[in-house]
């Protein structure tokens, strides 16, 4: 049998064959308001970090302007307020739009944000063909463990392969969606399903966007995977070696892929929040570096590592910079990034390698049983399979099973550290003169287009974007698609 080298078919050592450059060097981050987010991206990219990755509060999330009843109380408070184009405009200033890469975890209302780029760009002579940069766009994955839905299954993914499809040919260097594990996990997954789920989900995309008409090699290498990095150490390089494989096989035997490209799993990883511990915090950095490490031996190409005080609240500008010095640190002082895979070949690692592929293919095959994804979440499959795994970790560490260094062993009454404090700046009175502002009849022209347009067979995203030019919110938007498309229920 052959020996498999990196950047050969399955790419199971890697998708490159030789080390062509560094990972990039993500801090996801975002608080507050535009103004105050912008500020924290400009501090981390003097620091070293080598692309952006905005978080969104949840008002932006689930399609709600900031002065909702329902947005009370969250605006700006686990990611930034984005209420408009203008928010996005202050989000950006000053930063090079066509030489940085853009990451934004958002989904129900992912096709509005991009629109709210593009439009910046636009209006700051930026091409739309050198913006890099990665939509989240994974509509499945809420469903199934993270919640920010707002449309039912069949309207979230028509919203996704629009954005496909407008992207492949206006945008090519956008990378029009992360599929995406980490959340899987966090909500308790084994290893074993956070890779079998989240493929699942890539296939469910895949076959939504070729009944749209789109051929498999024009849109499959913009595709993009987004997992997690948790404590087991030789696991989780195993994992990342076993998804790569296993994707590469679907693509081409199930889905004729001839572009190799296509056929190449590239993949976002960011170390586990769920592993970190609010007791004896600063045990966390150990954390993060040893899932950091697994990330960088498994062949990630970007990497965000959390901050060691995540578990008490958002990150400080101190151990955010920390952080990222632990990937500064790997990168440059380790020597691991000399080779390639470097722990390919051993007798662990490959049985490991082989047992996640084997465990993996099993649960996809299951899926597919069921119908596929859309429909394995109707029947509720792998939300029940999460939740089992969630309830036997949690149960293996009160029992005392698992080992939780400050949690349930080595114990201490330390006092905790204090947490970074997000008070809301939202100004109603300020967001009310901006929407007095505009030209009336072009903003209700531009959302009676959305309106009409959805309901018909058409792509969706021009007219989000003539409605972005026109400063619609991101509220009215979303408003105009729920007259439509209507709201999912659990």
């Amino acid at each position: 049998m052959k020996e498999e080298k990196p950047g050969e078919f399955p790419f199971t050592r890697g998708i490159h064959p030789t080390n062509q450059k560094l990972w990039t060097m993500r801090q996801y981050a975002g608080f507050g308001d535009a103004k105050s987010s912008n500020e924290r991206y400009r501090y981390l990219l003097s620091q070293g970090t080598t692309g952006l990755s905005v978080a969104f509060d949840l008002p932006t999330q689930m399609g709600r302007d900031p002065d909702h009843p329902l947005s009370k109380g969250e605006v700006g408070r686990v990611g930034v307020s984005i209420a408009s184009v203008e928010d996005m405009a202050i989000l950006l200033d000053g930063l090079p739009l066509d030489k940085i890469s853009i990451s934004m975890t958002i989904n129900a209302t992912a096709a509005i944000l991009l629109s709210y780029l593009l439009v910046v760009a636009e209006e700051r002579g930026v091409p739309w063909s050198q913006i890099k940069g990665t939509t989240q766009n994974d509509i499945l994955k809420e469903y199934i463990a993270r919640g920010t839905y707002i449309y039912p299954v069949e309207h979230g993914m028509r919203l996704v392969t629009d954005v496909f499809s407008f992207c492949s040919e206006k945008v090519p260097n956008w990378n029009t969606i992360s599929i995406s594990g980490y959340h899987i996990r966090e909500a308790g997954s084994t290893a074993i399903e956070e890779v079998a789920f989240t493929l699942a989900n890539g296939k469910a995309y895949v076959k939504a966007a070729l009944s749209k008409g789109l051929k498999i090699d024009d849109f499959a290498p913009r595709l993009s995977f987004f997992f997690n990095c948790h404590m087991n150490f030789f696991e989780e390089v195993a994992k990342f070696r076993a998804a790569r494989r296993l994707w590469a096989k679907i693509m081409k035997d199930e889905f004729g892929a001839k572009d190799p490209k296509s056929l190449k799993l590239r993949f976002h990883t960011q170390t586990a929040g769920s592993s970190l511990t609010a007791q004896q915090p600063l045990n966390n950095v150990i954390r993060t570096t040893t899932e950091a490490l697994a990330a960088v031996l498994g062949g990630t190409q970007s990497l965000h590592t959390n901050s060691y005080d995540e578990a008490l609240g958002l990150p400080t500008e101190d151990s955010a910079t920390l952080a990222l010095r632990t990937q500064q640190i790997i990168a440059y002082e380790t020597a691991v990034v000399d080779e390639l895979d470097p722990l390919g070949g051993s007798y662990y690692v490959e049985k490991l390698t082989d047992d996640l592929e084997r465990g993996a293919r099993l649960l996809i095959d299951k899926v597919d049983g069921l119908g596929g994804m859309e429909k394995a979440i109707s029947l509720g499959f792998p939300q029940e399979c999460i939740e089992k795994s969630a309830y036997e970790f949690q149960r293996a560490v009160e029992q005392g099973d698992r080992i939780i260094v400050g949690v349930n062993k080595f114990t201490e009454n330390d006092d905790l550290p204090s947490a970074l404090t997000i008070k809301e700046s939202f100004d109603e009175k300020l967001f009310n003169s901006f929407k007095n502002s505009r030209d009336q009849d072009r903003v209700k022209g531009a959302l009676q287009a959305i309106k009409t347009t959805a309901g018909k067979d058409k792509v969706l995203i021009p007219f989000i974007i003539e409605a972005a030019r026109a400063r619609a919110t991101t509220g009215e938007i979303s408003e105009a698609l729920r007259q439509v498309f209507g709201e999912y229920r659990q």
